[in-house]
C-alpha cells in the first residue's frame, strides 16, 4: 500500500506525487503484489489557526469534489483530524502502508510540519517521499551568477520564462486505488468556523477548468491592455484554485501555451503577460522559501524602525469600507462580499493602507488573511510588502497611489465601484472620482449616506514621505 497526502494539491489529474503512488503499485501489481494508493488528507489544527472563514468553506468544497472522484473511481478519500506527525504514521500503520507520498510546499510552517512528518515515519520504518509541484521550478533552480536566489523579479522571469515546462501528468487509473471508506467530511462549524458572510466561489477541478477554459477563449487575449480595468473581465480568476491546488499549474500553463499558438499581434504579448504572473507567483514562493521571516517582518530593512501611526478608528474605516475615498471602499467592500479582489485594486487599498493611513502593512495581510479564499501566504506577504515598501523588489516608497486619480483611471464610468458602494448609485461618476474636492454641501446633495474621505491625501502623501525619509536616516 501507498499513502498519498493531499495538502495543497487538491486534484487527481496532474498531480505528481499521487501519479508516482500509482505507478509505484502498478510496478508492483507485475511483480504479483497486490495494493493501492490509499488518499488522505489531515486537518492540521496549526493551520486552521490562521485560516478565515472562506478558505475553510472553499476547501470543505474542493475536498467533497475529490472526495467524489475517489469514488467515483472504486476508492475514497481517508479524512483525519489532528497533528499530521501523529496521524500519518498511525494511518500508515492502520493500511500496512510501506511508503507515504505528498507534494512539497514551501512555508516555513509546512516545511517545519513536514520535517516532522518525515522523522515520525523514519521512525516507524515507513518510507517516503516528497515532490516537486506546486510551481515550475524549485528553490535554488532559478539562481543569479553567483548562485544566490533573485531579489529582482526581472531578472527571475527572463530565466523563468526561457526554462523548459514540464508537462501534466495524468489521474491514476481506478485500478491502482485502494479500496477503502472515509468518513464523512466535518462541518465548518466543527471545525471552529461559522459560515462565510462571503459568497465563494464554486471549488474543485471541474469549476477550475471552466473558469480556465472561459479565460483562454476571451481575457488572455486582452490581458495586457484590459487586466488593470475592474469591470473587463480579463482576469482569470484562478488565484484560490491555484492556491489550494484544485488544477496543477501545469495545465494551467498549457492552456496558455496553446492560446499562445493562437494569438496574433499584440494578442501575443497578452498571453505572454499572463504567463509572467505566474512567474511572480513563483518569485514570491521563492522569496518566501529563502526568508521565511517575511511573513511577519520587513524583507527590506531601513536605517530606522518605520513610525507607523496606530490609529484604530482608520483602521476601521479601511476595514469597512468607509473611507471616503471610493476605489478604496468598493475593494473592501467587494473583499467582504465576495472574499475576492481584483488586483489592481488590491495595490490601491494596500497604497491608502500603508501609505494615506501610514498603518503598518501586517494590519492589512492579516485583514486579507482572514477574509481572502485565495489567500497565499508567499503571494499575500509579497503584494503587501509591495506596496508598503518594505518588500523584494518592491514599489519605492516615494511613489504613492493617489486613490481618486486610480479610480478615474481604472473605473472611469465608476462602474465597479457603485457596484459595491451603493450610497454613489445615480451619482455621476465625475462627482465621484471629485468626491474628495467637493464641498459639504455638494456632498449632502449628491450622497448624504457616504462618508467624507477620513484623510486629506496631500497632506498624508508629504507625511508619509517624511515618515520614509526618516526610517532611511535622510536629513
Amino acid at each position: 500500500m501507498q499513502i498519498h497526502w493531499h495538502r495543497r494539491d487538491l486534484r487527481a489529474a496532474d498531480n505528481r506525487a499521487l501519479s508516482a503512488a500509482a505507478d509505484a503499485v502498478e510496478a508492483d501489481a507485475t511483480d504479483g503484489e497486490t495494493g493501492g494508493v490509499v488518499p488522505v488528507f489531515v486537518f492540521d489544527d496549526a493551520v486552521l489557526d490562521h485560516a478565515g472563514a472562506p478558505r475553510v468553506r472553499y476547501l470543505l468544497d474542493a475536498l467533497a469534489e475529490l472526495r467524489a472522484w475517489y469514488r467515483e473511481h472504486g476508492s475514497d478519500l481517508v479524512v483525519a483530524r489532528g497533528d499530521p506527525a501523529s496521524v500519518i504514521p498511525d494511518l500508515a500503520e492502520e493500511y500496512d502502508a510501506d511508503r507515504v507520498v505528498w507534494n512539497r510546499d514551501y512555508s516555513g510552517l509546512a516545511r517545519e510540519r513536514d520535517a516532522r512528518v518525515r522523522r515520525a515515519l523514519n521512525d516507524r520504518g515507513v518510507a517516503r517521499e516528497s515532490f516537486h509541484d506546486a510551481i515550475f521550478h524549485e528553490p535554488g533552480s532559478i539562481t543569479t551568477n553567483e548562485g544566490e536566489p533573485y531579489s529582482v523579479y526581472t531578472y527571475f522571469w527572463k530565466k523563468w520564462r526561457d526554462r523548459e515546462k514540464p508537462e501534466p501528468v495524468d489521474a491514476p487509473a481506478a485500478d491502482a486505488l485502494a479500496d477503502v471508506d472515509g468518513d464523512d467530511l466535518p462541518t465548518i462549524q466543527e471545525l471552529g468556523f461559522d459560515d462565510p458572510e462571503a459568497d465563494v466561489e464554486s471549488a474543485g477541478t471541474d469549476a477550475a477548468r471552466e473558469r480556465l477554459r472561459a479565460f483562454c477563449e476571451d481575457g488572455i487575449f486582452r490581458y495586457e491592455e484590459d487586466r488593470d480595468y475592474p469591470t473587463r473581465n480579463a482576469v482569470s480568476r484562478l488565484s484560490t484554485d491555484l492556491k489550494f491546488g484544485t488544477i496543477g499549474v501545469r495545465e494551467v500553463y498549457e492552456a496558455t501555451a496553446t492560446a499562445h499558438e493562437r494569438a496574433d499581434g499584440d494578442e501575443v504579448d497578452s498571453v505572454e503577460e499572463y504567463q509572467s504572473q505566474l512567474a511572480w507567483r513563483e518569485f514570491y514562493a521563492h522569496v518566501l522559501f529563502y526568508n521565511p521571516e517575511v511573513v511577519t517582518e520587513n524583507f527590506r530593512t531601513y536605517e530606522h524602525d518605520i513610525e507607523w501611526r496606530n490609529d484604530p478608528e482608520e483602521l476601521r474605516a479601511w476595514k469597512d469600507g468607509e473611507t471616503g475615498y471610493p476605489i478604496v471602499d468598493a475593494g473592501m467592500r467587494q473583499l467582504k462580499r465576495e472574499a475576492y479582489m481584483h488586483n489592481r485594486v488590491r495595490m490601491i487599498v494596500a497604497s491608502f493602507l500603508t501609505k494615506d493611513l501610514q498603518i503598518d502593512w501586517r494590519e492589512g495581510y492579516d485583514h486579507f488573511r482572514t477574509h481572502l479564499a485565495d489567500h497565499d501566504t508567499a503571494n499575500d506577504n509579497g503584494g503587501w510588502q509591495w506596496a508598503a515598501s518594505t518588500g523584494t523588489d518592491a514599489q519605492p516608497y516615494f511613489r504613492i497611489f493617489n486613490p481618486m486619480t486610480q479610480g478615474e483611471r481604472y473605473d472611469p464610468d465608476a462602474e465597479y465601484i457603485t457596484e459595491y458602494v451603493p450610497e454613489l448609485r445615480g451619482v455621476e461618476s465625475d462627482l465621484i472620482h471629485e468626491w474628495h474636492e467637493l464641498s459639504p454641501t455638494q456632498r449632502a446633495n449628491a450622497a448624504p449616506e457616504y462618508p467624507e474621505p477620513i484623510v486629506d491625501h496631500s497632506e498624508r502623501r508629504e507625511s508619509a514621505l517624511a515618515m520614509f525619509e526618516a526610517a532611511r536616516g535622510d536629513e
